[in-house]
């Protein structure tokens, strides 16, 4: 992905200064905790008796970026920049509204969204209440490192993703779905909820189409890596590496197979009425 020297969004609030990831309490810590927790996260489990108590607190101390977080920063500033220009020019086109652009909140460790808490435990995250996307770049380390999703676009996917959620709950989608899970037996629901991801994955797809086309930004095996990222982050394949059997009525973001070929379907259509996982014969 060619994303040095570009353009870096404004809509970004950068609360890693705020204070250090502090340290473990209990149980294990740094990338063993969010190795834990991101599973977690995905599978939409309780994981505290993994943790046993262990959890990560920041400091509250001021500090300065590394090197590397400095350059986490740009990488995401830059990819929020472009699910700018891409929707829009894809809502007026294709929904018939202007686009908003949600704002991206850094964090290391931890902070507040109108949501709750954002953690490491929660990963990243949108938050309809305040139209916020939350996210700890320490998550990327664990996509390459601990769950095999590495590379730029692996990383570009996931903020793809949560801006998608933006895009739901601007056309009024998240709104319903949220009332229909409310009133929904917990296997509903979490079929709710992965059409809801799919959907987002779909979305992605369609982003990612629009970076090749239109703002030339996508280099050989960057789709590759996206579509890795949605197998290895499926539900299915999370249960698996996490030694636990296959159970798809637990499932609440999509298998692997699903999430792969809903991207695909975005990207290879880049239309958002292909993207209507609700009304789909399958998913």
């Amino acid at each position: 992905m060619k994303w040095q020297g570009r353009r870096q969004s404004t809509n970004i609030q950068d609360r890693r200064r705020m204070g250090g990831r502090g340290g473990a309490i209990g149980g294990v810590g740094g990338l063993g905790v969010l190795a834990i927790v991101v599973i977690g996260w995905f599978l939409g489990v309780d994981v505290s008796p993994l943790l046993d108590g262990g959890q990560q607190v920041p400091t509250g101390q001021s500090r300065e970026l590394t090197a590397a977080e400095q350059q986490e920063g740009e990488f995401v500033a830059v990819t929020l920049a472009d699910t700018e220009d891409v929707w829009d020019t894809v809502l007026p086109e294709q929904a018939g509204i202007q686009y908003r652009p949600p704002q991206l909140v850094l964090f290391s460790g931890g902070t507040q969204s109108d949501c709750g808490g954002a953690s490491a435990v929660t990963g990243p995250f949108y938050c309809p209440l305040d139209g916020m996307i939350y996210l700890d770049t320490q998550f990327f380390t664990v996509m390459d490192r601990q769950l095999g999703a590495g590379g730029d676009f692996a990383a570009a996917y996931v903020v793809a993703h949560e801006v998608a959620h933006a895009v739901q709950d601007q056309l009024g989608i998240l709104d319903q779905t949220m009332r229909l899970r409310q009133r929904s037996s917990e296997a509903d629901a979490n079929r709710i909820s992965v059409m809801t991801e799919l959907q987002a994955d779909c979305f992605s797809g369609i982003f990612a189409r629009y970076a090749q086309d239109a703002l030339g930004t996508l280099e050989a095996g960057d789709i590759r890596e996206a579509l890795n990222a949605a197998r290895q982050i499926g539900d299915d394949t999370l249960q698996r590496n996490a030694g636990q059997r296959v159970q798809p009525h637990t499932f609440t973001h999509g298998t692997s197979e699903q999430r792969q070929r809903w991207f695909d379907t975005g990207f290879q259509t880049a239309d958002m009425g292909q993207c209507n996982t609700f009304e789909a014969r399958s998913l």
